[in-house]
């Protein structure tokens, strides 16, 4: 909600008022609320939010697009493309466009990734999502390490993409040089 990386929140939604009361009375005795900087940068980042999602989600689906046609990538994950298999459930659920983060395996190993990784200048590496910075991660080195050999392990080839309000031009030249190593 926020969108510029400078706040964190969150909100927990009851659909009957009996424990909507019973979350409130945790709330105001755990002291959970956000504080008035916060509460301030959510509501500053609210205002922009439609606009922002807007153009993400249109350079998101333009990235991912270009990624499915590129020699360099085995396999994209989003749920915009047909070829994702739950896309026709996004496109029934997500009427607005399908958000900004993209999953991508690249043709290679580990190694080749971080090399992705490493290569792009509009993208940043980083491990937020939401921002309008377009950010690049590879998991299995970064936010998954710890799963490596467990049911839970992500592939060391994959990266994580957040696509963020540059130039979608830009981020794809970037993503092309990128991967052509």
């Amino acid at each position: 909600l926020g969108g510029h990386s400078d706040v964190s929140g969150g909100a927990v939604i009851a659909a009957d008022p009996e424990t909507g009361e019973e979350i409130s009375r945790h709330v105001g005795m755990m002291g959970t609320m956000a504080a008035p900087q916060e509460a301030w940068l959510t509501q500053r980042g609210i205002k922009t939010l439609p606009v922002r999602m807007r153009q993400i989600c249109e350079s998101a689906q333009r990235v991912a697009e270009f990624l499915e046609g590129h020699p360099a990538v085995r396999q994209v994950n989003y749920p915009g493309l047909p070829s994702h298999p739950d896309h026709a459930l996004a496109a029934k659920q997500m009427r607005h466009g399908f958000a900004g983060v993209i999953s991508l395996v690249v043709d290679g190993d580990a190694d080749a990734a971080g090399r992705v990784c490493e290569s792009t200048e509009v993208f940043s590496l980083a491990v937020s999502l939401g921002s309008v910075e377009s950010l690049i991660e590879q998991p299995a080195r970064m936010t998954h390490c710890t799963t490596a050999g467990s049911p839970l392990a992500v592939d060391s080839s994959l990266l994580r993409l957040s696509v963020g309000l540059e130039d979608c031009d830009e981020l794809i030249t970037d993503l092309d040089h990128a991967l052509a190593g």
